[in-house]
């Protein structure tokens, strides 16, 4: 007959006590590959949570929510990856307090995205950002063209810092907004400034073809210099 409190089936669930030897070794193989995992998706898909507390919050939830419901699943057991979690917390934490390069492996480091008006392709490249993910963040911050920001970097948290060149250096730059970023071709139309579509290089340039000696691209936009509005 089934029993509803059946202390042993409720705690263990009839396995021997060595079997929480497997509990603690899988939850540390499981810690690692979510680590692992999270870090790969890159900074923007833990937006405002380090990679290493997104990894706490999803190794906690799973363990606590299984023996909410799963009859199989004993609360020791529960309790157990619970309490290896937050031992491997306390010692990651440690490590990354000790040893700069851990802190870099575990959390990442912050990267330079734009510098001086210009895109930095090798950081976009390795943090796989799409440019429009990236075009939305700064409209979002009531910018118009990379000519008005001086330096942007994703800092680990997944965030972007802006910081902005003041009104009287602000210079020709690569438009962001829609109707102006669709107008981008291969020929330019008429002598003027003109951003590179693909780096943010502007430069003045003739009617024709341009070469960009930044990226080797030949896709440009008429480029614009309006001062940011406060």
């Amino acid at each position: 007959m089934y029993s509803i409190f059946e202390w042993e089936r409720l705690l263990i669930n009839n396995h021997p006590f060595e079997f929480l030897f497997e509990v603690i070794f899988r939850s540390v193989i499981m810690f690692i590959v979510l680590l692992i995992t999270l870090r790969f998706t890159g900074k923007r898909g833990v937006k405002q949570l380090s990679i290493f507390e997104t990894v706490i919050i999803i190794a906690l939830g799973s363990a606590a929510g299984d023996p909410m419901f799963y009859e199989d699943v004993g609360l020791i057991p529960a309790i157990t990856v619970f309490i290896v979690i937050i031992l491997l917390y306390r010692f990651v934490t440690m490590l990354t307090g000790k040893f700069k390069w851990f802190e870099n492996l575990v959390e990442g480091k912050t990267e330079c995205l734009i510098e001086n008006g210009k895109f930095s392709i090798a950081s976009f490249e390795r943090e796989g950002l799409a440019q429009d993910e990236f075009f939305s963040e700064l409209r979002l911050r009531s910018i118009e063209h990379l000519g008005q920001v001086r330096n942007a970097y994703l800092e680990t948290s997944g965030e972007v810092s802006i910081f902005f060149y003041e009104d009287k250096d602000v210079k020709y730059g690569l438009p962001i907004l829609p109707q102006l970023f669709e107008k981008k071709s291969q020929t330019i139309p008429g002598a003027g400034f003109y951003s590179c579509t693909f780096c943010g290089h502007t430069k003045e340039v003739e009617a024709g073809k341009a070469h960009c000696e930044v990226c080797h691209k030949t896709e440009w936009v008429e480029a614009i210099n309006t001062i940011r509005k406060a």
